[in-house]
């Protein structure tokens, strides 16, 4: 490979994340079927308040292509960076993996008002590390199974998918150090979700919520 600086790499890793993450696919989706995805339930353009309009389709369009965009961010640096060395390709995958969550929750395309990052999170997880996503992914399937609560199972999986990661040695430090950065933004990010369970408030999955 070229001698080209890392930085350029990592550069390169986080425009090009963000770029891909900004994509809002919960808001192009409803958007083809007539419905502003902003003026339902929550307004969040992510797939559980697309499920709220009734249109599963819609919801399951959103859920993939989230999640299908964080994968991507992640697989392209691992393709482009094939022949660098291992440090420099692991850090250029988490650069590029954080970037594209972070253009999820602000896409440049919707005034930087964007989703809370669940399913880009469980994206990103496993195409850099597909043991954490696994346990990620198991995390919030049980919680959610147990309280149809979406929000309660992302919090779960967050809070726990990288203590876990840690103890089990399942995970090089980049991929660790990016999984908690998205982990600390989706509780930023859940804020209001976190006062409504307190308050027992908080709709289950499938439940429609008035804007």
């Amino acid at each position: 490979m070229p001698s080209v600086p890392d930085t350029l790499f990592y550069a390169l890793a986080l425009i090009g994340g963000y770029l891909l993450g900004s994509i809002p696919f919960g808001y192009i989706s409803a958007k083809a079927a007539g419905i502003d995805i902003r003026t339902v339930g929550s307004g969040n353009i992510g797939a559980t308040n697309v499920l709220r309009t009734g249109r599963k389709d819609l919801a399951a369009i959103t859920f993939i292509g989230d999640t299908g965009k964080g994968a991507l961010a992640v697989g392209l640096a691992f393709v482009l960076l094939l022949k660098a060395d291992i440090q420099t390709r692991q850090t250029a995958m988490a650069l590029a993996g954080a970037a594209a969550f972070l253009g999820h929750l602000f896409p440049m395309w919707l005034k930087f008002k964007g989703g809370k990052g669940v399913a880009t999170f469980f994206g990103t997880l496993f195409a850099a590390c597909w043991p954490m996503g696994l346990i990620a992914a198991a995390l919030w399937l049980l919680t959610a199974f147990i309280f149809r609560i979406s929000s309660l199972g992302a919090l779960v999986a967050a809070a726990l998918v990288v203590p876990l990661a840690f103890l089990l040695h399942m995970a090089p430090y980049p991929f660790l150090g990016m999984a908690l950065f998205m982990a600390v933004l989706i509780y930023i990010r859940h804020h209001e979700n976190i006062r409504r369970l307190l308050k027992g408030e908080e709709p289950k999955i499938g439940k429609k919520k008035k804007a």
